[in-house]
């Protein structure tokens, strides 16, 4: 018993989350990792919005090009979703560029401009927001600031 369940969290780490830069067939995988109830809300042809709400309360948004990749993602609530999992392997990049901006005792957002990736964390007295995004990944017509 104990070897199917340790096969079974195995096969769950290797399985891709959607992440950015991922497949959007992963999203319902975040959905069950955040324990949210979600819905997809297609703004146009040229994206979708896999919206659901995780347990803690927090809204996250994942935005899917019509080829299902992952695009962007964004969260607003009392707390910050695991931002390793939606960011995947973009998470490194954001992680350093962010621990600059926090070793110059920065006050306000926390932003990230790097060539392949963008974020913004922002600390509300209620709770937090924020997105990211991978500029090469923008579907032709969509414009950053579609996605909050």
């Amino acid at each position: 018993m104990w070897l199917l369940a340790a096969w079974l969290l195995l096969a769950g780490a290797v399985r891709g989350w959607a992440e950015l830069g991922g497949d959007a067939n992963t999203v319902a995988a975040d959905q069950r990792q955040m324990q949210g109830t979600g819905r997809i809300v297609r703004m146009s042809l040229d994206y979708a919005i896999h919206e659901y709400e995780a347990n803690s309360g927090t809204l996250v948004r994942e935005y899917v090009s019509p080829e299902g990749k992952v695009f962007g993602v964004a969260w607003q609530g009392p707390r910050i979703p695991d931002l390793g999992l939606l960011m995947g392997s973009y998470y490194a990049e954001y992680e350093r560029a962010a621990s600059v901006v926090r070793d110059e005792r920065h006050r306000g957002p926390l932003v990230v401009q790097e060539p392949g990736l963008v974020a913004q964390s922002v600390e509300h007295p209620r709770g937090f927001s924020g997105w990211a995004y991978v500029p090469g990944l923008l579907p032709a017509g969509v414009r950053a600031e579609e996605i909050r």
